[in-house]
């Protein structure tokens, strides 16, 4: 007796027992006699000795079964295959996705057996090291075209693949959800006869020709998607995020161009001025160095590691300023000082204690106006209000002038009307109102 593969996981794609139609499951028994077509019969089938036509019950018989291991003692074979149709219908990498689909192993498990037994295999290093040859030959000749014959992706509904690949559905080149994905609705309805007027079928054809200009607009969309590759957004998030800064909000700039040049001179024009950006700041660099003497890479290291003290100097100083700004407050600058004193004796500062409120809530230090806009069109009572509310002055002009206005429209302002109308932490809304109404500015309701 032969211990066989199943013909799957699913016992809808087994054909049924010849002896009770029922749908089989492993184990289960085929006739090594009788054929071509498989004589397949359920386990109580069997021990009751069915006979059908020329099968009879002496007849050699293989037990189909897929309980057995392969690989791996602890994973049998049906495992084997429900983990590489999981990491199929997944993809790879998604171990969560394919741990719930196996439902019998966890995510280490199915990660640590697949890169064990499929990638890292020496039975399979040669064909993994021929493929990567090939794959490595054909990107240096350039693009791959696609062919007919090739079999593209099909993802289903709502899976990782499809929301990763935008609803896209390669083999029939359509989106889930197309461009103007309506304009199929204005024509639903237009039927020719052949009692039409003149005007009437005029309107109807112009009717067509706008349909037809709205389907010529998505393919031209389509077709500038593939061609730039933003099918997969991710990926293309993944290679913008490469470049520095300053070249990403060129990228982002220059996005809405890509529609008229095509994907190679967009990318070269991007990847030309990521190199003029790397050479320009190569240059600022060695402008800095012979501005300051400097002749020789090996003053230069001493140059850098010097300017790296100063802006930490730079630094203390400013904290210095920090703390001086509230000099009013001893136990904070005391606190400073002493933390100051452990950094400098390069002992580790012990954690200082922060300042509660009988609330329970941080209490945070006043906001320092200076130099932020609008300080000076402040009283200094409006000062003390955005220091202690910590409201720069700008939103804080924006918000009593918003609530001047609806206080001379209605006669009279509520809290709960200015809470509607300012939308911020309502604390601090009640700290504006009450002081509005303090100064005379609004009146209640």
């Amino acid at each position: 007796m032969d211990r066989l593969a199943s013909f799957g996981n699913d016992p809808f794609d087994k054909p049924p027992c010849r002896g009770c139609s029922s749908f089989l499951t492993e184990p289960y028994i085929k006739c090594a006699e009788c054929g071509p077509s498989p004589f397949l019969l359920c386990l109580q089938c069997f021990t009751k000795g069915f006979e059908y036509k020329k099968h009879e019950s002496d007849h050699k018989y293989e037990i189909m079964t897929s309980d057995f291991p392969v690989l791996d003692p602890g994973w049998t074979a049906q495992e084997e295959m429900a983990l590489l149709e999981a990491v199929m219908d997944c993809g790879f990498g998604n171990w969560q996705d394919v741990a719930y689909q196996m439902r019998t192993k966890t995510k280490e498990e199915c990660e640590s057996h697949y890169m064990k037994n499929f990638i890292h295999n020496p039975l399979f290093s040669s064909t993994l090291l021929s493929l990567r040859k090939t794959k490595d030959s054909r990107f240096a000749e350039g693009a791959i075209p696609f062919k007919p014959t090739d079999d593209p992706p099909r993802p289903t509904f709502d899976s990782v693949l499809s929301r990763d690949m935008a609803g896209y559905m390669p083999a029939r080149a359509d989106f889930m959800e197309e461009f103007d994905n309506y304009a199929e609705w204005d024509l639903k309805d237009i039927d020719f006869v052949d009692d039409d007027s003149d005007i009437l079928r005029a309107l109807k054809l112009s009717v067509v020709d706008i349909y037809h200009s709205r389907l010529r607009e998505r393919q031209r969309r389509k077709k500038v998607i593939r061609d730039h590759g933003l099918i997969n957004l991710r990926k293309f998030q993944m290679l913008e995020r490469c470049y520095p800064k300053e070249v990403q909000e060129l990228y982002d700039v220059m996005r809405r161009f890509a529609r008229v040049v095509g994907p190679i001179e967009h990318d070269k024009f991007i990847e030309s001025h990521a190199l003029e950006f790397e050479l320009r700041r190569e240059i600022r660099r060695l402008q800095e160095y012979r501005k300051a003497g400097i002749k020789s890479f090996c003053s230069a290291k001493v140059y850098e590691r010097a300017k790296r003290m100063r802006e930490e100097e730079r630094r203390k100083r400013t904290m210095l300023c920090d703390v001086l700004q509230y000099i009013q407050d001893g136990r904070a600058c005391q606190q400073w000082l002493s933390k100051q004193a452990a950094i400098d004796a390069g002992i580790t500062p012990a954690v200082t204690t922060i300042t509660v409120s009988a609330t329970g809530r941080r209490s945070a230090p006043p906001l320092n106006l200076t130099g932020l806009p609008g300080t000076e069109k402040l009283n200094e009572r409006e000062k003390e209000l955005c220091q202690v509310v910590r409201l720069v002055p700008g939103a804080y002009l924006e918000y009593k002038q918003a609530l001047l206005n609806e206080c001379r429209r209605q006669g009279g302002l509520r809290l709960a009307q200015a809470r509607a109308l300012i939308k911020i932490d309502v604390n601090k809304t009640r700290k504006i109102y009450d002081f509005l109404i303090k100064e005379g500015y609004i009146t209640k309701a």
